[in-house]
């Protein structure tokens, strides 16, 4: 099974002029993160702008960016898909396509109480060979996935891996912690409002499930790293402070409008949206770029033209 820890980047999807999904673009963006050590990545989530795609368009990224990859990292896709029925589906197609894993959530609008989300992950987990994990996100979901619920599953599934936390509980990440004992890594998002990579790391997490690491890719590495020593602890508590206020702008919306803007101050590939979202522009950009070139970001992750 693939030991999941470190920066776990959640990617957007590049898109070209003529609203295509841009694979070069794709390429420019995974060799990015190999270069600047994330451990793995995660394609066709929210900032993947994954509910704006067609079927035929998400087989495609699976298809190509596992090309890609060619094993150099690890690749977990979202397979989650508005039924239970069409979330195993695309699980299959992923596992036939060889990639790494998936990531499932519960399927959006429906608010399902427990006993279903746990029937929803089991049959999902049960379809596949290849590792698994949740991505808890209740503020986009409407659906809240217990520590109990998670327990189950993991007591059944050897191939559920990981659990993405995006919600403002330390005490779900210490339930999960104490009830899995291992089992299952929990890795949180890094939305600042939550705030909840150092308590992540301080109970056991192995890391962090991030969309920093698209434009720090090797400072989010660095606070990433599970807490194997005191050293490490410090070293990551350090630049996660220091990093504090850069999330916090990436977060002025939600994903992936200010990562995208961000890559294309960068002069990176990705930067374009697909409706309904619109670009974030005037001053809120101008203070993002302001604030991307007094930390340092474009000498170090610019591209010159």
């Amino acid at each position: 099974m693939t030991n999941l820890q470190g920066s776990f980047v959640a990617l957007p999807t590049p898109f070209t002029k003529d609203d295509k999904i841009d694979f070069k673009g794709f390429e420019t963006l995974i060799e990015r993160q190999i270069k600047y050590g994330s451990s793995q990545v995660f394609v066709l989530g929210s900032a993947g702008e994954v509910t704006l795609l067609t079927l035929e368009e998400k087989k495609e990224i699976v298809h190509e960016v596992i090309k890609i990859a060619d094993g150099r990292i690890p690749v977990f896709f979202g397979a989650s898909s508005p039924t239970t029925a069409q979330s195993i589906e695309f699980a299959k197609y992923i596992e036939s396509e060889g990639g790494d894993g998936v990531i499932f959530t519960v399927p959006p609008y429906v608010l399902i109480p427990q006993t279903a989300a746990f029937a929803h992950f089991d049959e999902c987990m049960s379809a596949v060979g290849i590792p698994c994990g949740i991505y808890n996100n209740p503020s986009r979901l409407g659906v809240h996935v217990s520590p109990e619920t998670i327990k189950k599953l993991s007591d059944k599934h050897p191939n559920f891996v990981v659990d993405k936390e995006a919600m403002g509980s330390v005490e779900q990440l210490v339930q999960v912690q104490r009830l899995c004992q291992g089992k299952v890594k929990i890795m949180c998002c890094d939305f600042p409002k939550y705030a909840i990579v150092l308590p992540t790391l301080a109970v056991g997490g192995t890391g962090t499930a991030n969309i920093g690491g698209n434009i720090i890719p090797e400072e989010s590495a660095l606070y990433s790293r599970p807490w194997t020593s005191v050293q490490v602890m410090e070293e990551g508590r350090a630049e996660y402070f220091k990093w504090f206020p850069l999330l916090q702008k990436l977060y002025d919306f939600s994903n992936p409008i200010v990562i995208k803007a961000a890559l294309d101050i960068l002069g990176l590939p990705g930067g374009r949206l697909r409706r309904p979202y619109q670009e974030y522009g005037g001053e809120r950009r101008n203070e993002l770029e302001r604030l991307m070139g007094e930390l340092g970001v474009i000498d170090k992750y610019g591209v010159r033209k």
